[in-house]
């Protein structure tokens, strides 16, 4: 009994150790394997051994981070001072770089995506960032795929989130929205003031080439009014009808 029990004991020690080396992937995972110091091809997914005190092993997610880049002080190019908040989507293409290359790639993209976030919103002019977002969203996408590639990440999206303005800057930009507007009602008001002008001087040639046409408009209006049930009818009187008058006046 007491030679068995030292050696069940370190049986079952070894069966534990043994059985510790399986390692269950799922579908969006990999193992990033070091053997012994050495890194190795990755496995995964499903399941796979991993050697007890020889290998160790990395998860990595393979699916796409969504990464929140806070609020940053910027200064545009034509000097003006707001804060710029963003989202970054990026996932893993190569584990292995991913490890190898950098030693915290969520912390190194992180800060890299707030350092060009400044710098590109710092080289436009607040009209480009408000007006011509897709713009500046591919040229930050552009700089973090370039500078993220050796590390084997591949940035998806990148979108402007939040753009906070100062409040003189929010008043002086509603004024001049105001008066933009302003300005479009009148020129809208002044054009449809000239087609109406346009529109009086061909029917004033039309009633002068046709006399007739005149007293047609004279009945339609008699019609007009006579449908509002007015109590008072005011009766305009050709000037033809007249002339007979003027002339007697002035012989």
């Amino acid at each position: 009994m007491f030679g068995f029990g030292p050696f069940a004991t370190f049986l079952v020690i070894v069966v534990i150790v043994i059985l510790s080396g399986v390692k269950i992937l799922k579908e969006y995972q990999r193992a990033v394997i070091f053997r012994l110091g050495r890194m190795v091809d990755p496995r995964g997914p499903g399941i796979t051994y991993v050697i007890p005190l020889i290998e160790k092993m990395i998860r990595v997610d393979l699916r796409t981070v969504t990464l929140e880049i806070p609020p940053q002080d910027v200064i545009t190019r034509d000097n003006v001072s707001i804060k710029v908040s963003a989202v970054l989507y990026f996932r893993i293409l190569e584990p292995n770089r991913a490890i190898r290359e950098v030693e915290n790639y969520l912390f190194a993209t992180s800060q890299l995506a707030q350092v060009t976030l400044r710098s590109v919103c710092g080289q436009a002019q607040l009209d480009e960032i408000l007006a011509e977002r897709e713009k500046i969203n591919n040229r930050i996408q552009e700089i973090l795929d370039a500078q993220t590639d050796p590390w084997g990440i591949k940035v998806v999206l990148v979108e402007l989130k939040h753009i906070d303005l100062p409040q003189e800057m929010q008043r002086a930009m509603a004024k001049q929205a105001e008066a933009e507007r302003e300005r479009r009602a009148k020129v809208i008001h002044a054009d449809g003031e000239f087609q109406a002008s346009q529109k009086l001087a061909e029917a004033a040639e039309v009633i002068g080439k046709q006399p007739m046409a005149m007293h047609l408009r004279f009945l339609q209006s008699l019609v007009e009014v006579s449908a509002e049930k007015n109590s008072t009818i005011v009766l305009p009187v050709p000037v033809d009808l007249l002339a007979p008058f003027f002339k007697k006046s002035e012989t």
